[in-house]
């Protein structure tokens, strides 16, 4: 397939669908995006044209995304707080594929997650199945995109793991530490996702960087490149979220949740496949080091309070 001349980004004026909209109009691809905040102030310089992704009306949806040929979706959810819930977003999920079809998009590539399984006890990962599954039974060429651990400008994870090691005398690791993550630079897998929109072939593909650490590496390599004097502590897992769960109540937020710990020490951000990302994370460290964790990145105020 050509590139596309028109493309629409769920989320671009966020993280990953950021990096996605940014790898587009650099191939002078005009992009619309599907945002949940169509007024929040516009990243791009009003280069994006903005509208709502709004599930309940389908036919908006659809309108939105009628003339443009491919479309990305980076849309899921971290986890559940009220009536945000992950069946929801499989049947939201399937509302998008089905406006694309509507609208006349002539391909979808969907940005999943690291070994996704239906029989998995933690819903993030087998929510993640059941759209891949959904999308794989619609007429419509489609890519599936599963990256590992996504980092970059603007990223949640990484960078609060660094505010805190920049604020706190200690840091808590959960367990042993030695399970393992295998880090993709967000501009590594947008590069990718764009590639799979011209792809002639329906395919399953990761999406994973060069280098494979133990979370313990990983914490020490970012103490190392911030000059951070924190101490990292090795503790059972629930003492840790325990921990967490204090600082999150302080700060107004959901640090981090069990589902999430359990899928990290499950080894499930690391991929069996060659990595296809080419950028080294300390190579990245090196060169963000002094501006990752400045500020604390509210999951709450980026995707709930707004």
């Amino acid at each position: 397939m050509p590139q596309p001349d028109h493309a629409v980004v769920t989320g671009a004026f966020s993280y990953t669908g950021g990096y996605i909209a940014e790898r587009l109009l650099r191939s002078g691809v005009k992009v619309t995006t599907l945002t949940r905040h169509p007024d929040l102030q516009n990243r791009f310089c009003g280069e994006v044209d903005a509208a709502p992704l709004d599930f309940s009306d389908r036919r908006r949806l659809t309108e939105s995304m009628r003339g443009a040929d491919v479309l990305f979706i980076t849309y899921w959810i971290r986890f559940e707080r009220g009536e945000t819930t992950f069946d929801g977003a499989v049947e939201n999920s399937k509302t998008l594929f089905e406006a694309a079809i509507d609208a006349g998009i002539s391909k979808i590539v969907h940005i999943s997650v690291s070994n996704p399984s239906p029989d998995s006890r933690l819903p993030y990962f087998a929510g993640k199945w059941r759209v891949e599954e959904a999308l794989k039974g619609y007429d419509i060429p489609h890519a599936i995109i599963r990256p590992t651990l996504v980092y970059g400008k603007d990223d949640l994870l990484l960078n609060n793991i660094a505010w805190a090691l920049r604020r706190f005398p200690l840091f808590p690791i959960y367990g042993d530490g030695n399970y393992k993550v295998q880090p993709i630079f967000a501009e590594d897998l947008a590069e990718l996702a764009v590639q799979a929109a011209t792809s002639v072939e329906n395919f399953t593909a990761d999406a994973a960087g060069p280098d494979v650490l133990s979370f313990n590496a990983l914490l020490r390599l970012m103490a190392s490149k911030m000059r951070a004097s924190c101490g990292l502590v090795r503790t059972p897992p629930s003492i840790g979220l325990a921990l967490t769960s204090v600082i999150g109540l302080l700060i107004r937020d959901v640090v981090l949740t069990r589902d999430e710990v359990d899928g990290l020490m499950s080894d499930l951000l690391v991929s069996d496949a060659p990595p296809t990302g080419t950028t080294r994370f300390a190579d990245w460290l090196t060169h963000n080091a002094d501006d990752l964790g400045r500020n604390y990145q509210s999951e709450l105020a980026r995707n709930f309070r707004l």
